[in-house]
C-alpha cells in the first residue's frame, strides 16, 4: 500500500494544507474540512483560520493505514496572490522531521528545508509550492492563477494551466451554492482535479480521489459521492483521448518481421531471427523470419531486435491515470493488489471497452480487520463468517487470489486461507500484527508480499505491532545483523522452497529506508532528468527520519541485505514476482536490476516478469509467452535485456489489447524526455490494408 499512501500524500499535498486561504483571510473565524477515505472514514482534517493582518495558519492531520504526515503551518500571501512567507513544521507520512520556510525580501526569494534549498532574484508573480506533503496551497493557486488567465508561473520551477470542466450545485438551503471542477496540469505527469466555488470571487472548495480520498468542506460529506461520479464522467472523456491519440487499432493481419524472440519457458533469446503474426489481438504464427506474409495490413521490421511477451508489474493499485506509464514501459498487465472494489471493477470494465488508456488488470480481493489502523479497501471484516462472505464476493466474479492485511483478526486466519482455497482462490498478503511469516507459511499462505514482511520473521516478537511504523523502522534498523547463513534463516528458506511460497519483494519500493531527505532516490535516479523539474523535484524525499550518518549507513547496510536475501531465495528454488507498489513502469524496471544486483541472471529476471508473473496470475494458458494462440501482448526492446536488464528503458513499440502503441509518443505526451531516438515503425501494406485503418506512427 505504499503507492497508495504515496498518492494520497500527491493529492492532499496539491490541494488541502490552506484550501481557502483567501476567502479565510476575510474572517477569524476557522474553517475546517473533513478527509474522509473509502467512501466516509473520517481519517483527518485541515482547520484554517487568518487574523485582521492576513495572518493564516493551518494546522493539518491524515492518518491511513497506521501512518500519515502531521503539519502546522503559519503564512502570509502578497498583494499579487503569491505567498510573502511560508513556515511549516511536523512530520512526514514515514516520520520524517518537516522544517520549511520561504520568504520574500526586497526581490529577492529564499527558501529551505530538510530536502532543498533555494533561491530566485525575479520572484514576482511565481508562486511557491512548498516541498511538505500537503502544504501546496490549493486556494491560493487557483486565484492566482485566475488572475493570470489560469495560467500560473511557480518556484522553484513549472507553469501551471488550469481550466474549467463541468458545474454543479452542493448543499440545501443557506449552503447551497454552485461550484465548478477545474482540471489542473503542469503539477505532475496528469492533471490535478479539484473543485471551486463559481461567482465574482470564486474560491477552492475541496477535491476528491474517486473511490479513494476527499477532502470537503464540513457539512458537504453527503455530496461526496455524486460529485465523484461526476468527476469520474469527466475524467473518461479526457482519458478517452488519451486511446485515441497514442493507441492505434490494428484490424486485420499484423506482422512483426525480424525479431530476436524471447523464450519465456527457457529464460533464453531464440537461435534465429522469428516473424510474429498478429490477428484480432492473438499471436497467429511465429515462424521463421522472411516469411511469406501476402495480404498483411501492416508490418514492422524489428531489423533483429529483442521482442519480449508484454512485461506484468505483479503489485499495483491501479487508477485511471499512469496506464501511459505502465504502457510506455511495456508492461502489458498490472495485479492489483488492494483497491477500492467498485473502483477496480470500473477500471477492468473501461479497459476492456477501450475507454481508459493502460494495461489489463488482475485483481487480487483485499481482507482487513477492524482496528485504529485498518486499510479501509476491499472487505474489512470481525468475524469469520464475513471473512467467508468477502471470500465469495470475490469467487464469483472472478478474482484469482484474496489479500490478507495488516489487521486481519488472526484468530480466524487459518480458517479463511482454507475456505478462500476450497473457493480456488490463492492467499497472499501481508503477516498479521504479531504473528510471524513462518506462521502464516504454515497456515496456507501461497504468497508473501514485501521484503520486509518476510524478514519481519526474525525481527518481531508477540508484542511487536507491525501495523506502526515499526514495520518499516525495524527492517530498516536491524536487517543488516541477520546472517542469512544461521540455522533459523536457512530453517525459513528452506520450508518457503517446499511449500513453492511465491515471494513478491517489491524492493524498489523499499529504496526510501536508506534515502535521506536532499538525495535523489537511488530508485530512479538513473532516469529522473527525463522528467519535468517538478517530478525530479520529488525523487529527492524519503520521508524516514534518518538524524545522523551512523543511522543512514545502518539502513544502508539493510537495504543491501535485502537485496541479497532476494537473490538467496532464488537461488534456493523460492517462486519470485515481481511487482512495484510505487510510480507505474519506471518502477518496474529498477525492481528487475534490483535482481540482477541480487545475482539473478537478467534472463532468469525477465522470466520471473513474464511466465512466473503469468502462472501466479492464473493466466499461464494465454500470456507470458510468445506462442501460437497467446494473447499478442508484446514489447519490442532497443537492445539485449537478456545482457543487460536496463535495456527495458528503450522501449521501440509495445502491442496489446489488439493495438500498437509508441512509447516515445506516450513520455511525449506525459512531458517526459523519450528513451529512443527514432528505430522503426509500422508500415501500413497500401491497398491491402482494411478500410479505413489507421496509419502508422
Amino acid at each position: 500500500m505504499a503507492k497508495r499512501a504515496a498518492n494520497a500524500a500527491m493529492w492532499i499535498g496539491w490541494a488541502l494544507v490552506a484550501a481557502g486561504a483567501a476567502s479565510a483571510a476575510e474572517t477569524s473565524n476557522p474553517r475546517r474540512w473533513v478527509i474522509t477515505v473509502d467512501n466516509g472514514t473520517v481519517a483527518g482534517e485541515q482547520t484554517l483560520a487568518c487574523d485582521a493582518a492576513g495572518e493564516c495558519r493551518g494546522r493539518f492531520i491524515f492518518k491511513d493505514n497506521g501512518r500519515g504526515p502531521e503539519l502546522d503551518e503559519v503564512f502570509r500571501i502578497a498583494n499579487d496572490g503569491s505567498l510573502l512567507n511560508y513556515r511549516a513544521t511536523g512530520a512526514t507520512t514515514f516520520g520524517s522531521k518537516v522544517d520549511e520556510r520561504f520568504d520574500v525580501q526586497g526581490r529577492k526569494a529564499t527558501w529551505s528545508s530538510s530536502t532543498e534549498q533555494g533561491e530566485s532574484n525575479s520572484p514576482g508573480g511565481r508562486l511557491y509550492v512548498p516541498f511538505s506533503q500537503s502544504v501546496a496551497l490549493a486556494e491560493v493557486m487557483f486565484q492566482a492563477a485566475a488572475r493570470r488567465g489560469n495560467t500560473l508561473d511557480l518556484l522553484p520551477s513549472g507553469r501551471m494551466t488550469q481550466r474549467e470542466i463541468t458545474r454543479t450545485t452542493v448543499g440545501e438551503g443557506a449552503s447551497r451554492r454552485e461550484i465548478a471542477l477545474i482540471a489542473q496540469s503542469g503539477l505532475g505527469l496528469t492533471p490535478s482535479f479539484g473543485w471551486v466555488t463559481t461567482g465574482d470571487e470564486p474560491t477552492f472548495f475541496g477535491f476528491i480521489v474517486p473511490g479513494y480520498l476527499a477532502a470537503l468542506p464540513e457539512g458537504y460529506q453527503a455530496d461526496e459521492k455524486r460529485l465523484g461520479e461526476l468527476q469520474l464522467a469527466a475524467e473518461a472523456e479526457i482519458l478517452g483521448g488519451l486511446n485515441q491519440r497514442l493507441a492505434t487499432p490494428m484490424p486485420g493481419l499484423s506482422v512483426i518481421r525480424n525479431a530476436r524472440v524471447f523464450d519465456s519457458e527457457a529464460a533464453k533469446l531464440g537461435e534465429e531471427l522469428s516473424d510474429v503474426y498478429i490477428l484480432r489481438g492473438r499471436i497467429a504464427a511465429v515462424l521463421p523470419a522472411g516469411s511469406d506474409a501476402r495480404g498483411a495490413a501492416r508490418t514492422l521490421d524489428a531489423e533483429g531486435r529483442v521482442l519480449l511477451p508484454g512485461l506484468f508489474d505483479m503489485h499495483g493499485h491501479v487508477g485511471r491515470w499512469e496506464g501511459g506509464l505502465n504502457l510506455a514501459a511495456g508492461v502489458t498487465t498490472v495485479r492489483d493488489m488492494g483497491n477500492d472494489n467498485a473502483t477496480v471493477q470500473r477500471i477492468i470494465d473501461e479497459t476492456a471497452r477501450g475507454e481508459v488508456f493502460g494495461p489489463q488488470v488482475v485483481p487480487a480481493g483485499f481482507l482487513e480487520g477492524e482496528s485504529p489502523y485498518s486499510a479501509r479497501n476491499g472487505f474489512v471484516v470481525s468475524t469469520l463468517e464475513e471473512a467467508k462472505a468477502a471470500i465469495d464476493w470475490y469467487a464469483a466474479r472472478g478474482y484469482p487470489q484474496i489479500k490478507v492485511y495488516n489487521s486481519f483478526p488472526r484468530q480466524h486466519l487459518r480458517e479463511t486461507v482454507a475456505y478462500a482455497h476450497s473457493r480456488g482462490l490463492r492467499v497472499s498478503g501481508h503477516v498479521p500484527a504479531f504473528l510471524r511469516a513462518r506462521t502464516v507459511v504454515e497456515y496456507g499462505f501461497d504468497e508473501l508480499n514485501h521484503v520486509n514482511q518476510v524478514l519481519l520473521n526474525f525481527l518481531v516478537n508477540d508484542k511487536t505491532d507491525t501495523r506502526t511504523l515499526e514495520r518499516f523502522y525495524l527492517p530498516a534498523a536491524r536487517t543488516g545483523e541477520i546472517d542469512f547463513d544461521s540455522a533459523p534463516v536457512q530453517d525459513f528458506i528452506r520450508l518457503l522452497d517446499e511449500r513453492k511460497t511465491v515471494v513478491d519483494p517489491t524492493l524498489a519500493t523499499f529504496d526510501f529506508l536508506r534515502q535521506k531527505d536532499g538525495t535523489v532516490s537511488p530508485a530512479y535516479a538513473a532516469v529522473a532528468d527525463h522528467f519535468p523539474p517538478s517530478v525530479q523535484r520529488g525523487f529527492r524525499s524519503g520521508g524516514m527520519e534518518i538524524p545522523d550518518d551512523a543511522t543512514q549507513q545502518r539502513y544502508e547496510k539493510s537495504y543491501l541485505a535485502m537485496i541479497d536475501f532476494i537473490g538467496r531465495l532464488h537461488r534456493a528454488g523460492v517462486p519470485l514476482v515481481a511487482g512495484t507498489d510505487a510510480m507505474a513502469g519506471f518502477t518496474l524496471q529498477r525492481e528487475l536490476k534490483l535482481y540482477t544486483m541480487a545475482g539473478i541472471p537478467a534472463n532468469e529476471v525477465l522470466q520471473i516478469a513474464t511466465r512466473n508473473a503469468a502462472r501466479y496470475s492464473g493466466l499461464a494458458s494465454e500470456r507470458g509467452r510468445i506462442a501460437n494462440g497467446f494473447v499478442a501482448d508484446l514489447a519490442l526492446v532497443d537492445g539485449d535485456p537478456t545482457a543487460d536488464i536496463t535495456a527495458l528503458r528503450r522501449m521501440v513499440t509495445v502491442v496489446t489489447q489488439g493495438k500498437h502503441i509508441d512509447p516515445t509518443a506516450v513520455y511525449q505526451e506525459l512531458g517526459i524526455k523519450p528513451f529512443v531516438d527514432g528505430g522503426p515503425r509500422w508500415v501500413e501494406n497500401g491497398p491491402a490494408a482494411p478500410s479505413g485503418a489507421s496509419s502508422g506512427r
